[in-house]
């Protein structure tokens, strides 16, 4: 039997707001990607071929947690997130992201503060930056002190559009 340390599988998930790639490990969710126009992009943003979909049913519950969350429902995200390759800083700050509840958000100097190491708002935007998981680490919750919204891997206007929806399903 082959060893399974390095067992990937990869799934799509058609959400309200475009298909949405998942790779899981044994440890966990590995990587999410942003929603994508089509089955073709959301494929190419994972770095793989449909015939490399093994998850079953786009991944279960996961996938259908994030149809909900893209209808904009307050949707509590509980996978278990395989972090392997984040520095234990990127890691601090992922979790002290996670903390911050549907429909809220945090500013990066606040979440600096709140993994001990205030002052730190520039290199908490680059952790964030490089955030494998969006959505299940809601770094789109993470804006500027001046009420901007600060980057997103994914498009400042995508980010918008989440914490606008987070705003209207929350209600």
């Amino acid at each position: 039997m082959k060893p399974t340390s390095h067992h990937r599988k990869y799934g799509l998930v058609e959400t309200g707001a475009g298909w949405v790639g998942i790779e899981v490990t044994e440890k966990g969710v590995k990587r999410l990607t942003l929603p994508a126009e089509g089955r073709q992009a959301a494929l190419a943003e994972l770095g793989v071929e449909e015939k490399d979909l093994t998850l079953e049913s786009g991944g279960g519950g996961l996938a259908d947690r994030l149809k909900h969350f893209f209808m904009g429902e307050p949707v509590v995200f509980k996978e278990g997130l395989d972090l392997t390759g984040a520095t234990e800083f990127q890691q601090q700050v992922y979790r002290a992201a996670c903390g911050i509840p549907f429909g809220e958000t945090k500013s990066y100097g606040e979440l600096a503060a709140a993994i001990g190491k205030p002052g730190a708002a520039r290199a908490v935007g680059q952790a964030l930056g490089a955030n494998p998981l969006p959505i299940l680490i809601p770094c789109h919750r993470v804006v500027a002190a001046d009420g901007g919204l600060g980057g997103f891997s994914g498009g400042v206007e995508t980010k918008q559009q989440l914490l606008e929806m987070e705003k209207k399903g929350k209600k």
